[in-house]
């Protein structure tokens, strides 16, 4: 029968060789995660401009023929040496409006016409919620939405990452006809607001606490963007919040 001080040296050395070999295998791995993370990214900016490519080759063509990458500041400016994959968007809301950078993805379509696509982060009922959503270049139209959970009650809150939540946004507008901000407001169906249909969209049925985070996070996420699509806007109306 082994004595105790052999029992407790075997045990530390077998946890030592164990730790050491997790620790190599979760090095190892680890291009392979990220990579697994940049696709699941890349799929999900290309829904937001109504892609239903799922191919991984094919994925990886399409981004990297018409996507580019930048990142703003609510000044409207191009941030440079700060790639998008630096910016953690959950602290960049952390700070003031003024002091946020935001990355920014352009999608330029086979016929030259592009897409603006903003990332989007906020807060549902059991935890945090995103997306991302395409502006046409008009900078008021909105062409497409994703939108994606954590942890939302099926059939209730999970329900803003279906297809029919989410069609709902095309041909939306976030400008108001006098040119203020007014973003897409996420409202029951029968709630009376100020807006038109096309400042609206029904909210999920059931899913109060979910469709309020998501007309937050439009709103907060939104927002910032404005000034550089001022910037960029071919002619037209000065825009301004409200």
């Amino acid at each position: 029968m082994h004595s105790n001080k052999y029992t407790f040296i075997y045990a530390t050395v077998l946890s030592i060789i164990t730790a050491v070999l997790l620790a190599f295998a979760s090095e190892g791995l680890k291009p392979f995660q990220d990579a697994n993370i940049s696709l699941d990214q890349k799929t999900s900016i290309l829904r937001s401009i109504r892609s239903t490519e799922m191919e991984r080759k094919a994925i990886e063509k399409i981004y990297t023929a018409h996507i580019r990458e930048l990142v703003v500041n609510s000044a409207g400016e191009e941030v440079n040496g700060v790639k998008p994959s630096e910016i953690v968007i959950k602290e960049e809301l952390a700070k003031p409006p003024k002091e946020r950078r935001m990355a920014l993805y352009i999608y330029t379509a086979d016929d030259n016409k592009k897409y603006y696509i903003v990332p989007l982060l906020g807060v549902g009922l059991w935890g945090p919620i995103w997306g991302y959503l395409s502006i046409e270049s008009d900078f008021n139209t909105v062409y497409g939405a994703f939108f994606g959970h954590k942890s939302e009650t099926p059939g209730l809150g999970a329900e803003i990452a279906e297809a029919p939540f989410q069609q709902q946004f095309q041909g939306k507008k976030i400008m108001s006809e006098d040119h203020q901000f007014v973003s897409v407001n996420v409202v029951k169906k029968t709630a009376k607001t100020a807006y038109g249909p096309e400042h609206r969209v029904d909210g999920v049925s059931g899913g109060t606490v979910t469709s309020t985070g998501t007309d937050k996070m439009l709103k907060n996420c939104i927002e910032p963007y404005l000034s550089y699509f001022e910037k960029i806007k071919e002619g037209g109306d000065k825009m301004t919040l409200k």
